[in-house]
């Protein structure tokens, strides 16, 4: 393929010729016999997206799953009435995600049995850590001793939780269509089957977006469970074979018994913290001095300011809110850092992610953390990571992977709008995968 009159990020204007890898670059470039002619008419031309923390599952199932948080649920009365209204899906099951106790408090399965009793129901919490199902679904799974249906997402239970005929076609389209050419799958404990499984459809080119995993090194930790010790072997053991580890924190406590057991483990140059939700300025201090020696990578979410901030604004001390999803404070640390969506925990659009960390606008329009705002040329080069090395941004050059995307606009349009629907084409591997033939 031949891309003619590209404009790239720092304003230079080229053809290139790719294949699998960019294989020329140059002015006035000729086209061979039989080869695709891409004209970008001097709009932008860059490295495809890469979002650093999904769960594939978790989203294809999202699709169609009802949301029962806010903003679209807010109370108990209109969760009894979106479940109590709910078809189930071809499976027999009603799944929902985004639950919240700011709606109802704690659900369990009694309240879920006095909603809905004849058909199976799972609810996703809002963290992606917790479901609860009701005595149906306990039962289906054969689990129906069970006390409370309250399990948590790192517990041992049948896979046919999250496992169930879910559309990665269609999820793989969404993500091309706004840019991204590859995802690293956060879900703890994919086994070998789960991974595999997922190559496949890639391979197959049922699902575009090339595929990292964390798993097996990936850790949710809670705060009822933290146990520095246990955390450092589990560390130790996966260093020891090589591997590295992505540890999740989302309070300030779990980061800080994480930056323990890193610094007492051991480090390997891929380590990675998840989300650092919230990082005080002891902890801020920490991450600088273990991604400096050690080479620790932070992967954060932003958008979820965009998406939350009001909740976080009303329910955490004002005094905290400048620890929260901090970006422009990590970046002047020196940490390396990446962002992320959280797909589909966070809403999976990474040109919302990059207008959420310039801005840090909530959804009533207050700002949150004004002095964490970056620019657009940073927020978006936090996209252009790879897997192995999130937080160093490719660029558009002679043998790097032809995983393109290419705008409707040229650099200034595209770093003033961080617009999804600039994106023209993506390219992954030479071949357009979106929009689709």
């Amino acid at each position: 393929m031949l891309i003619h009159r590209a404009t790239l990020l720092d304003g230079r204007v080229t053809d290139l010729r790719i294949g699998a890898q960019i294989e020329e670059m140059g002015d006035d470039l000729e086209s061979r016999s039989g080869e695709t002619v891409l004209d970008a008419h001097g709009a932008t031309v860059l490295p495809g997206l890469h979002d650093h923390h999904v769960h594939l599952r978790s989203a294809a199932a999202a699709m169609d799953s009802l949301m029962l948080g806010p903003p679209r649920v807010r109370t108990r009365d209109q969760l009894v009435q979106q479940l109590s209204l709910a078809t189930p899906n071809a499976d027999g099951w009603i799944r929902a995600i985004g639950y919240h106790e700011s709606v109802a408090g704690e659900l369990d399965r009694a309240a879920l049995d006095a909603i809905v009793s004849g058909s199976p129901v799972r609810v996703q919490h809002r963290s992606g850590a917790l479901w609860i199902l009701n005595s149906a679904a306990l039962h289906l799974l054969g689990m129906a001793d069970h006390p409370d249906g309250r399990l948590r997402a790192s517990d041992r239970w049948s896979d046919a939780l999250q496992r169930h005929n879910s559309d990665l076609t269609e999820l793989g389209r969404r993500l091309t269509a706004v840019g991204v050419t590859a995802v690293t799958d956060a879900t703890p404990d994919l086994d070998a089957s789960d991974m595999v499984s997922l190559l496949v459809a890639h391979r197959h080119a049922e699902f575009g977006p090339r595929l990292s995993f964390l798993a097996p090194g990936k850790k949710i930790l809670h705060d009822d469970r933290l146990d520095l010790d246990s955390l450092t072997e589990w560390i130790a053991d996966h260093h020891a074979g090589g591997q590295p580890v992505a540890v999740h924190c989302v309070t300030a406590v779990q980061l800080v018994v994480a930056i323990a057991a890193l610094r007492a483990a051991g480090s390997h140059p891929l380590d990675r913290i998840e989300h650092a939700a919230v990082v005080d300025n002891d902890s801020l201090a920490d991450l600088a001095d273990l991604s400096r020696s050690e080479g620790l990578t932070v992967v954060t979410q932003p958008n979820l300011v965009a998406e939350r901030g009001d909740q976080y604004l009303a329910e955490i001390p004002a005094a905290e809110h400048a620890a929260l999803w901090r970006v422009a404070s990590l970046r002047k640390a020196k940490v390396r850092l990446a962002l992320s969506t959280d797909m589909p925990f966070g809403r999976g659009d990474p040109w919302a992610a990059m207008r959420a960390a310039v801005h840090r606008t909530t959804p009533s329009g207050a700002v949150l953390g004004v002095n964490e705002c970056v620019s657009a040329i940073d927020a978006l080069t936090m996209f252009l990571g790879s897997a192995d090395q999130p937080s160093r941004p490719r660029v558009v050059d002679v043998g790097q992977p032809a995983d393109l995307c290419v705008l409707a606009a040229p650099p200034k349009t595209v770093l003033a709008e961080l617009n999804a629907e600039l994106v023209a084409a993506t390219i992954i591997g030479g071949a357009i995968a979106y929009p689709a033939d």
